[in-house]
């Protein structure tokens, strides 16, 4: 069918007038927004499914969603035969992400499935933990984490609250894509809501306080400066109360950043990946002198940190230095209560750093690694529930959690433990900062950097395709000085030892479009097409050893230099 045919579907009922006649002044104009919108149909990426609002099968709006919670209620009603079905809703501050979330509650609704809908905006964690909390069988949550405005998106949690994987996503997909347009049922029964407030907050709170903290005597807590933005953001809701209840005392807000926005008016990009992101909350560190910089995203899943770094200057860590002080710190703790056994585990990710397998190493627990998205840490979890204990996992973008009562990156209770560690290095005379480069002087030092190449439409989405496949039939045989002795390939599921000449299956982890280059010294370079933005992604590790402060400013410099010129080598 070709994309015209597709939107001639839409020009009669059951689309309303409003969007028959978007639909029918591009046809008369020959517009090029039909073919993007209606070129394809929405995926379900590690992200779930996310896309630009607007009219069309490619686009985010009443009928996609409509389409995507039918399908979903369809494969519940399978699933669990004869059983009340439960399912909890969230949303974030996105336009429109109130009313899709009230949306996709009548489609439930309608389908005699009961909705545990929240009253307003909250954090995706803490959709995951309701999940668990109150024995649902999915979740959904409506949110397009940090894209840009005009963006939106919708991910499905399953029973055990983590993003659905293999094979409830496939079969839900397949569920999804049956459903006729006109088979939608969008009146729904307000009798079969129930409505979520704060009390639930202070439950998800004491959860995360409960995994998150571990100085019984709250070292350092009532001295530590801390400034926090929500970034127009759902973690208004709940991060200033955290702190608070935990006792940390002296809490800086963004004000401006703390009204919730869709339309994020402060900031170019919401995302505290980005130092941009951060510059307000930035500039009243240095009039409140704070120790530490915290900014969440919109949806309140990832954070961003800036300590004060050698020379007293406020510094963004990265993911993977987030998640280096926060692992090393937990499983230090852990070790001086007596709790490792050897039947514990850490998780992580393909496209992270490989220091966690260290970290791992040097605290006698296992390191798990799977694809990229938090979905495959919570399937870790529910693979070995009751045989192996869960600690804490995270990914290099931004992404963290403590304990397994929630299944997905949490800010929240990231942001308790970061700031529980920032308070007791500044109770010991040290900081955060110093804290990472004595784990790099004990483990050695690892540095990251991503390049992120964009190409947008129909046209981009074929480039980067190429590019994947240059990559994989003509792989660099030498980056950045040092030869290619390993090129891992997860779509076809082996590893090529290149001296040897010898290539091993990896069955472990399933198929994806994903390749690793490892170098003879260390160097990692992980080619990857984003599951959720018009993007190919390069994730770049280089790491050496230090000895002392003025190594790791030395190596530093070295280490950039060197991902500098991994980039000229790979022409990005």
């Amino acid at each position: 069918m070709t994309t015209l045919e597709k939107a001639k579907l839409w020009l009669t009922e059951p689309f309303d007038l409003e969007t028959q006649k978007t639909i029918q002044h591009w046809i008369d104009t020959d517009s090029d927004e039909l073919e993007d919108s209606f070129y394809r149909e929405l995926e379900f990426g590690t992200g779930g499914m996310r896309g630009i609002m607007g009219v069309g099968t490619n686009r985010l709006n009443k009928y996609t969603l409509g389409q995507a919670t039918q399908g979903l209620a369809n494969y519940l009603k399978e699933q669990f035969p004869n059983q009340e079905i439960k399912v909890a809703i969230a949303y974030d501050v996105r336009n429109n992400s109130r009313e899709f979330g009230k949306m996709c509650a009548d489609v439930l609704t309608a389908n005699g499935i009961k909705v545990l809908l929240f009253k307003n905006h909250r954090p995706t964690p803490e959709l995951s933990f309701t999940v668990r909390d109150k024995n649902c069988n999915a979740g959904i949550v409506l949110t397009a984490s940090h894209n840009p405005p005009e963006y939106n998106g919708y991910k499905v949690y399953w029973n055990d609250g983590a993003q659905i994987v293999p094979p409830n996503d496939e079969n839900i997909i397949r569920e999804v894509y049956s459903v006729k347009f006109e088979e939608i049922k969008f009146n729904g029964n307000d009798d079969l809501i129930e409505w979520i407030g704060e009390e639930q907050d202070e439950v998800y709170i004491d959860v995360c306080m409960e995994n998150s903290l571990y100085q019984t005597h709250k070292t350092g807590y009532d001295n530590l400066n801390i400034v926090f933005t929500s970034i127009h953001g759902t973690t208004y809701t709940t991060i200033p109360k955290a702190l608070k209840k935990a006792g940390f005392k002296k809490i800086d807000l963004v004000t401006e950043q703390m009204i919730p926005s869709g339309n994020f008016p402060t900031v170019e990009s919401p995302n505290p990946e980005e130092p941009k992101a951060l510059e307000m909350a930035l500039d009243l560190a240095k009039i409140v002198n704070a120790d530490i910089v915290i900014g969440t995203d919109p949806d309140g899943d990832r954070l961003g940190i800036a300590v004060r770094n050698l020379d007293g200057a406020m510094q963004l860590l990265n993911g993977n230095q987030t998640n280096t002080i926060l692992t090393y710190y937990i499983l230090d703790q852990w070790k001086k209560l007596g709790k490792i056994t050897g039947k514990e585990f850490i998780g992580s990710t393909i496209v992270t750093s490989d220091i966690f397998y260290d970290i791992a190493k040097k605290f006698g627990v296992d390191c798990k690694v799977g694809l990229t998205g938090f979905k495959w840490i919570g399937k870790m979890i529910r693979d070995v529930e009751g045989k192996e204990k869960f600690v804490c996992g995270g990914e290099e973008s931004f992404g963290f959690m403590t304990g397994d009562f929630v299944r997905d990156k949490d800010s929240c209770g990231s942001i308790l433990l970061a700031c529980e560690i920032a308070a007791w290095c500044k109770a010991n005379g040290s900081s955060m900062f110093q804290y990472m480069i004595d784990i790099y002087k004990d483990l050695g030092m690892y540095y990251e950097g991503l390049i992120n190449v964009v190409r947008k439409g129909r046209t981009g989405a074929e480039e980067i395709q190429q590019m994947m496949r240059d990559f994989r039939e003509n792989p660099p045989r030498e980056i950045a000085g040092s030869k290619v002795v390993e090129l891992k390939d997860f779509q076809e599921q082996t590893s090529l030892h290149i001296p040897e000449n010898k290539k091993s299956v990896m069955d472990n982890i399933p198929k994806s479009n994903v390749l690793i280059y490892y170098t003879e010294d260390g160097t990692k370079v992980c080619v990857r097409p984003s599951g959720t933005e018009p993007k190919i992604k390069f994730y770049v590790s280089v790491k050496d050893s230090i000895h002392s402060e003025n190594d790791f400013k030395n190596k530093l410099i070295t280490l950039s230099e060197k991902i500098e010129n991994v980039k000229k080598d790979l022409n990005l």
